[in-house]
């Protein structure tokens, strides 16, 4: 008795051990991960998506929900199976003796200390249980695609943040060349000037325009940078980590990629959001039959040893060392409540067939609306990108007949406006075909 007290002990020493090392060696990873991050991160899109995929903390809780979910199944089937516990008791009754009158007369018993050690197995089965571990497959499957569903998220979001970092980049880039243009318009005019071949007024307006382009350049900075921290935070990098995005624009926004996802065929299986609540029903389908179940019998089997062993004389042995016990638990009258229990579970898979069929209706449009949508944002991208370089010609243009005295001040400051709102709306079709690709490869799980 005394080597398996020490075993036990000696066990759970190791096991405490071996548990606290392994908390450090998780610290001590986790420390890792964070000081390794690189100072300098070269990325195209893919590389980004699988960065993001990798580093993403919401992520890395989807994934973690799955291995709870998996843990939670193993706890159902093993609540099934047999259930051994170990005991051991000592009693000590301080030198007490009972007495016992008989006709003869009185006889004291002495009551010896006494050790017992015991051993219990148990295993109850019933159909609830059973369909407890189909609904916890179904939890497990519910689980993984909430997880692909939030990877596709986090896909077409980094997606919208890189595009959009590269967008306002080249708008920037553009700016920076005509304020280095007009700048050189102000310079010049100022000259005029002071030696009395031009009026101050239009050296002043140039300096307006300089001004007003120095602040659309400073807005476009600004917006690059929230950008970038948008994109930084999916990433999860450090704020001073930085990133340097190695795929162009033109190649993002090909028309090759709008028309091959434009010709993929729509199936309905693989769409999450489908998959989803095809696993509701099912859910509520196995909820139904645990609910009928609560009527089934629950068998339970048990065996029992115990081994006593007494501290001096006397003791008389009253318990058998082996028991072993089978019952049928049946279950007979409930006032009506698994009766409601059954009702309502039935009640609540109406509702989730009725959801998944409208749902179902609903996709095919929501299909050709998403299709829609991508082919007039493309269209609309294509023009507005055609009139920012109409724009950006005509400022060119007009500042060079500016520069030789053949055009106006004012239709410089008419160009120099009209390129400017040329490039805003370039900005808004970029961002709204970006966002337009995103939705409709989220909806064919692409």
């Amino acid at each position: 008795m005394k080597k398996l007290v020490f075993i036990l002990a000696a066990a759970l020493v190791i096991s405490a051990t071996m548990m606290a090392e392994d908390h450090v060696m998780a610290a001590t990873k986790s420390q890792k991960a964070v000081t390794d991050q690189p100072a300098v991160l070269n990325l195209n899109l893919q590389e980004a998506q699988d960065y993001a995929i990798k580093q993403n903390r919401s992520l890395k809780n989807a994934s973690l929900a799955v291995q709870e979910a998996y843990a939670a199944r193993w706890q159902t089937i093993a609540a099934m199976l047999p259930q051994v516990d170990g005991s051991y008791s000592y009693s000590n009754y301080l030198g007490y003796s009972a007495t016992m009158s008989t006709a003869m007369g009185d006889f004291n018993i002495d009551m010896p200390n006494v050790g017992a050690f015991g051993v219990t197995a148990s295993m109850g089965l019933n159909g609830q249980a059973i369909v407890g571990v189909l609904l916890n497959n179904i939890a497990i499957d519910m689980k993984k695609i909430s997880l692909e569903k939030s990877e596709s998220e986090l896909r077409g979001n980094v997606m919208a943040s890189y595009v959009s970092v590269l967008a306002l980049q080249s708008i920037t880039n553009l700016l920076d060349s005509s304020l280095l243009n007009i700048q050189g318009l102000e310079e010049m005019t100022r000259h005029a000037v002071e030696a009395g071949a031009a009026e101050a007024t239009a050296a002043d307006q140039i300096r307006v325009r300089v001004n007003t382009l120095k602040t659309s350049i400073n807005n476009q900075k600004f917006s690059i940078e929230l950008a970038t921290n948008s994109l930084k935070v999916l990433l999860d990098v450090p704020a001073e980590t930085e990133l340097v995005l190695t795929e162009s624009l033109d190649a993002l926004l090909s028309p090759e990629r709008v028309i091959s996802l434009l010709g993929e065929q729509f199936a309905l299986e693989n769409n999450l959001s489908y998959q989803l609540l095809k696993k509701q029903v099912d859910l509520a389908e196995k909820n139904v039959h645990m609910a009928g179940w609560a009527y089934g019998p629950t068998l339970s089997v048990g065996y029992n040893y115990i081994d006593q062993h007494y501290y001096g004389e006397g003791g008389m042995r009253m318990t058998p060392p082996n028991t072993v016990q089978l019952s049928v638990r049946l279950p007979l009258w409930s006032s009506g409540k698994r009766a409601a229990g059954v009702v309502e579970k039935k009640i609540a898979l109406e509702e989730a067939r009725n959801t998944l069929s409208e749902t179902t209706d609903n996709l095919a449009i929501q299909y050709r609306q998403l299709c829609f949508s991508l082919t007039n944002a493309y269209e609309t991208y294509l023009n507005e990108k055609d009139n920012m370089e109409v724009s950006q010609r005509v400022f060119a243009s007009a500042t060079n007949k500016y520069k030789y005295g053949a055009s106006s001040n004012m239709e410089l400051t008419n160009a120099s406006n009209d390129l400017i709102n040329a490039q805003s709306t370039y900005i808004q079709a970029v961002l709204s075909l970006v966002n337009a690709q995103v939705e409709l490869e989220k909806f064919l799980n692409n």
